[in-house]
């Protein structure tokens, strides 16, 4: 008969091995589940964890990984600047990007972000012209005529086109994609599972810290 002293040490040992056994099975390696950019681009905060989601409201793959990705943004310190970047891979695409930020314009993007999500893969709203994009935003109570000139604006029509610049100057061919620190990238398809691509970029987090934000 095993003592209770016994009993505590064996299972302190199975805790222990079993430990060791997650830890192996979440080893992080350069090159398969994350790769760094060939040339590396400037952050905007200095001093910080800068992380960038490139993405597409249309993508099935960004709606599937947004509660995962939403839930770490949630959890992360002050040090961690987090950005989402709208990506249009073709020009008939681009009314997204200038959805995208002119909802952040006008403040409502975190407020509809996920709406415009859920419309589009479970409502089945293509959303691609200017007119479907301005009915389904008059339809969250928003102002139309408010809503177009801010949509149609200068300001906003620019910043969708620095978009695609960005997203060609990170030379990304698939969304969702993570990039931290202007060059560290990884994603689900990377990384292989949504699962573990969040432990990646816990793992890149920490990595950045003890390098102390430089890139």
């Amino acid at each position: 008969m095993i003592s209770f002293n016994k009993r505590i040490l064996t299972i302190l040992t199975l805790c222990c091995l079993s430990g060791i056994v997650s830890a192996q099975s979440q080893k992080i390696e350069e090159g398969f589940d994350y790769r760094i950019l060939p040339i590396v681009q400037p952050v905007e905060t200095k001093g910080k964890v800068e992380v960038i989601e490139f993405f597409w409201y249309g993508c099935p793959h960004c709606y599937d990984f947004e509660p995962e990705l939403s839930s770490w943004v949630k959890r992360q310190p002050k040090d961690v600047a987090f950005r989402r970047v709208p990506v249009a891979f073709r020009d008939d695409f681009m009314p997204h990007s200038q959805l995208f930020y002119a909802l952040e314009a006008m403040g409502k993007g975190d407020a509809l972000n996920d709406k415009v999500m859920y419309a589009m893969h479970k409502e089945n709203k293509r959303l691609l012209t200017e007119t479907e994009i301005a009915d389904w935003v008059a339809s969250q109570g928003i102002d139309r005529n408010t809503f177009l000139a801010t949509y149609r604006s200068f300001a906003v029509v620019s910043k969708a086109r620095a978009a695609k610049q960005l997203t060609e100057a990170y030379r990304i061919d698939g969304v969702p994609t993570i990039v931290m620190q202007g060059k560290y990238v990884t994603s689900p398809s990377i990384a292989g599972s949504k699962a573990k691509a969040i432990a990646v970029m816990d793992y890149l987090e920490e990595k950045i810290r003890k390098d102390k934000y430089k890139q």
